[in-house]
């Protein structure tokens, strides 16, 4: 699919669009993030960015080889993704929540040499070290690396001089996991090019981004709308990033509002509920006065949430759909057009299509899976061939997304076409959380679906068929979900738990889960 608007040479690598234009172009000492009462020039981020990249070239990281980064949203997480980038190598970000087990999956299936991480998150990959094939370097933030290398000692061993490797435009930039329908992560691989369109597009015909902006999300630097609201839309547009390391509760998210003064706020529906929430029930202030927009994907937003919003706070929450593969949000609600209930309309530069079951496009008004067509779409699923051809089909994406789109453009989600669902904007696979529930000793059985709680937002499900011997009861509940806590990232463990004598199954054991949606012939 060719683009008019945007055009990427052969030779590109994405920092130099991102820091080292900047540099040239006089914008050295313009703001470019705030974090923790410190601002750092576009200047200081540069020379971070050339230390990292020379201290991971230093640990024998060599192009297209990839670097795990679990840390919190700070410069140095920017500094190494940017750094890596920049060698020729390939960042891989990923959840500080995920468990042991996760990174030993992440790491092995990656072949990632290095990990850079933080102190506090060192113990988990301690725990599986042993079992990790190929990597060759931990390296530490903090105080304390234990006998792995020390994060700030090798920055300060390396020159602030660096040039971009001569990647070219479709060679592997940056990969990010997401869920699989097996609940086995899926390796997203994006090319350096791809973001210079889902970026630009979005920047320009949807928040207007203006250097004087001043960008902050809610949601991580891990995923992938936060990887684009707080590195690739603030860098891009010679902008500037308000970076919080915390996690994102609705006090310290409104304090950090009040204090950075940003313009553009990034959240999710899970997000944005809880906020209102926190300002009904504690009658609480809030400076909002600075900010011109606010954005919302991640999950379908309930209109109930955008209404209480602009009551509140006078500001309407311009809601999108994207996705990882996508790079980014490419349906959108526009400022002054805003429709409740309602993605949006198409972002110029992409193209989409609605089909049925056989891939004939769709009336308006009728329900279809949303195919999706950019330059931006990822290339593949690493290791998953099959996975890969059933998503990407030629220049079409398979978003997994139903959605039905009424005759002046305006899309509305309708449910996904896989069983996956999204709890606080990230996606949950609901056989990762049942094959947990199957290693308690009580649980015969058991099925996980989503269940929209009193603020209409998705969260896990869980009907559990019990072995012999075992009694129902809120007792057992709560240990239930104590033991996927202990296993899973908190977000996904089940919210509710209904014991059931048996799993409605089709003629071939194949468990209904309409049925347990509806809630009709459960028991």
């Amino acid at each position: 699919m060719s683009n008019p608007e945007i055009s990427v040479p052969d030779q590109f690598n994405m920092v130099k669009v991102l820091i080292d234009d900047h540099l040239e172009e006089g914008r050295a000492s313009q703001p470019a993030v705030y974090w923790q009462g410190k601002t750092l020039t576009y200047l200081n981020l540069a020379e971070m960015v050339n230390r990292c990249g020379n201290a991971l070239r230093k640990l024998g990281l060599q192009a297209e080889q990839r670097a795990l980064i679990i840390l919190n949203d700070s410069p140095n997480f920017l500094a190494t993704f940017l750094g890596a980038m920049k060698i020729g190598a390939v960042p891989v970000p990923t959840n500080p929540l995920a468990t042991p087990s996760d990174y030993e999956y992440f790491l092995n299936d990656s072949r990632a040499k290095v990990v850079v991480l933080e102190e506090e998150f060192l113990e988990k990959i301690e725990a599986v070290l042993s079992n990790l094939k190929f990597l060759q370097h931990v390296v530490v933030v903090g105080n304390n690396p234990r006998g792995h290398e020390s994060f700030s000692k090798l920055l300060e061993s390396c020159t602030a001089e660096l040039e971009c490797f001569p990647t070219h435009r479709d060679d592997a930039s940056y990969w990010l996991y997401s869920s699989g329908t097996t609940g086995q992560p899926k390796g997203v691989v994006h090319y350096h090019g791809d973001m210079m369109y889902c970026v630009n597009h979005y920047s320009r015909h949807v928040i207007d981004l203006k250097q004087t902006d001043r960008l902050f999300s809610a949601s991580k630097l891990f995923f992938s709308y936060g990887l684009v609201n707080s590195l690739y839309l603030p860098l891009l547009g010679g902008a500037s990033v308000v970076l919080y390391p915390g996690r994102p509760e609705p006090e310290s998210l409104l304090q950090v509002i009040g204090e950075s003064h940003p313009t553009i706020f990034f959240s999710v529906p899970t997000s944005y509920a809880a906020i209102l929430r926190e300002m009904e029930e504690k009658q609480k202030p809030a400076d909002l006065s600075s900010v011109r927009h606010c954005v919302s994907a991640g999950e379908a937003l309930p209109p109930a949430i955008l209404e209480r919003w602009k009551n509140r706070f006078g500001l309407e929450i311009l809601d999108g759909v994207g996705s990882t593969e996508g790079g980014y949000i490419f349906i959108s609600n526009r400022p002054g057009s805003v429709r409740l209930g309602s993605s949006g309309k198409l972002i110029p530069g992409y193209e989409a299509r609605l089909v049925d079951e056989s891939g004939v496009e769709v009336k308006a008004g009728e329900v279809g899976d949303l195919l999706l067509r950019s330059p931006s779409t990822a290339a593949y699923y690493w290791h998953k061939k099959n996975k890969s051809t059933e998503t990407f089909l030629g220049e079409w994406l398979r978003t997994g997304d139903k959605y039905y789109r009424e005759e002046d453009g305006y899309h509305y989600f309708a449910g996904r076409s896989d069983d996956l669902f999204k709890v606080s904007g990230i996606w949950v696979s609901p056989i990762e959380i049942e094959k947990t529930l199957l290693e308690h000793d009580a649980v015969a059985e058991c099925a996980v679906i989503s269940k929209a709680d009193e603020n209409s937002l998705e969260k896990p499900r869980a009907f559990v068929v019990l072995k012999s011997g075992y009694q129902p009861g809120p007792v057992l509940v709560q240990e239930l979900q104590a033991f996927v806590k202990q296993r899973l990232a908190p977000y996904k463990y089940p919210r509710w738990i209904e014991f059931v004598p048996e799993l409605p199954r089709t003629t071939t054991g194949k468990v209904q889960r309409f049925k347990l949606r509806g809630g009709s012939n459960v028991n």
